[in-house]
């Protein structure tokens, strides 16, 4: 194989309760890359469509991640990696994230299957730390394994596989404001009370129960944030009017999208879904702010072959 495309997911982290431990990846919203062998043993950007990011190596996430596991395998050769991004960086859907895990993915294929999923979410945590300065994994676990996962354990990393009810669908709207990573960690409290705590561990542990047993009662109970949600929805317009709207149309519940501003809600079937992108619109069409919304099933996937 001296050639591959691949379609890297778009994903949503946190999942309400589920701060920094949990994300998900979407079927139909993400980016696609291409990657192709050279001679050399450079790592060579050509192509950028999308979105305005680094062409020099060193300094572009899928740049990071592809140098890394060339010098890891000892490869023989070089890359020339073109990228078309299909939904916009700051989104709070993971773009870092999607060229991370797609570079890791598909460097790990022209390499002949070298490396397990757990490997390859170790090398895209480091294009992580190339984009915002820290080696999360949510995102880029959810774009590799696919589905929900769960970030079990950081030291030693540790990723869980959680199942995904099949009719289980995503309304995303995406408003066009810039919210800083760094700016909406530093809102979210480093100290909790235990009443909080425990009502927060309860709702992750109810949510992968309901995700298991495919109970959307108890999925929709769960999707509740008491700890970064309350302090980062101020940064994000018209957040209380769309999640209710959102609810208010059949959504399972509503959250923020990992750092913000996308805002996502749950739904049992796809119907459900597009009545609640529905009242979603609603509530931003006459804001003054533009934005996108998707629809989408969760990816079973995760990263795959074009």
């Amino acid at each position: 194989m001296n050639q591959i495309k691949v379609f890297s997911p778009a994903t949503v982290a946190n999942v309400s309760c589920g701060y920094d431990a949990m994300g998900f990846a979407l079927e139909t919203l993400g980016d696609d890359m291409i990657f192709t062998k050279t001679n050399s043993k450079d790592v060579v950007i050509s192509k950028i469509e999308g979105a305005i990011l680094p062409y020099e190596a060193n300094k572009n996430v899928a740049g990071v991640v592809a140098l890394l596991m060339l010098k890891d395998s000892k490869a023989n050769f070089g890359l020339d990696i073109q990228i078309f991004k299909n939904f916009k960086p700051g989104s709070g859907l993971g773009s870092s994230a999607a060229s991370a895990s797609g570079t890791a993915f598909a460097v790990n294929q022209l390499l002949g299957n070298k490396y397990s999923n757990l490997e390859l979410t170790l090398f895209a945590m480091q294009g992580e730390v190339a984009a915002c300065g820290s080696a999360i994994a949510d995102n880029v676990a959810a774009a590799i394994y696919g589905g929900f996962i769960l970030v079990k354990n950081y030291e030693p990393l540790d990723i869980v596989s959680i199942p995904t009810p099949t009719n289980l669908v995503a309304t995303i709207i995406h408003p066009q404001i810039e919210i800083k990573t760094e700016d909406a960690r530093k809102v979210v409290p480093t100290q909790i009370d235990l009443k909080t705590a425990i009502t927060q561990w309860s709702n992750v542990g109810g949510l992968i129960s309901g995700l298991h047993s495919n109970d959307f009662d108890l999925i929709g109970r769960s999707l509740v944030d008491l700890v970064a949600e309350p302090n980062r929805k101020k940064l994000i317009p018209h957040f209380d009017d769309v999640k209710q709207s959102a609810i208010a149309a059949g959504a399972l519940g509503a959250g923020i999208s990992g750092s913000g501003p996308s805002i996502f809600a749950l739904s049992k079937n796809l119907k459900t879904a597009q009545k609640v992108e529905t009242a979603m619109d609603a509530v931003y069409k006459n804001s003054g702010i533009d934005y996108s919304t998707y629809v989408s099933h969760i990816s079973k996937t995760g990263t795959r072959i074009q």
